[in-house]
């Protein structure tokens, strides 16, 4: 099986996107991250969930979580609001490694070896230089691994 079969049509952003689209994509497709794509569809970078997060936590709680504990639910909700007026783009690194990219040919052991070696639970398939076919997830991969 090649990464062409396994990728499935797969939701992304762009830099200039809010960050609460972001949180609803990664929330309404259950995502651990989203591929950052240019203007032309290529891949960018990878955005993990958790960074998004880390935008609208408290810089305390993120540093002591158990203070977290101290603030109610309601006032919790709040915290969503912070990210209005803020972008992907800050959230992302200054310098960004090369995003976890194969081809749409890439065996399935080649995509396992790319997540692993990017440190990525997703992968963009696209043939070099051009835009994004589809995206493999670390639970597509592995089901596919566990199925042979």
């Amino acid at each position: 099986m090649r990464a062409r079969d396994l990728a499935a049509p797969f939701p992304t952003i762009t830099v200039d996107a809010p960050v609460l689209e972001a949180a609803r994509l990664l929330a309404g497709y259950n995502l651990p991250g989203l591929i950052v794509v240019d203007s032309a569809g290529c891949p960018v970078t990878v955005l993990p969930g958790t960074q998004v997060l880390r935008l609208v936590i408290p810089g305390y709680c993120r540093e002591d979580p158990t203070l977290a504990r101290m603030i109610d639910e309601p006032s919790a909700d709040v915290f969503l609001r912070g990210a209005d007026g803020k972008t992907v783009a800050d959230l992302l690194p200054r310098e960004r490694p090369e995003p976890p990219v194969v081809e749409p040919q890439a065996t399935v052991l080649e995509v396992a070896a790319v997540m692993a070696q990017k440190r990525s639970p997703l992968v963009a398939v696209a043939a070099r230089g051009g835009p994004m076919l589809g995206g493999i997830t670390l639970d597509a991969l592995l089901d596919r691994m566990l199925a042979s």
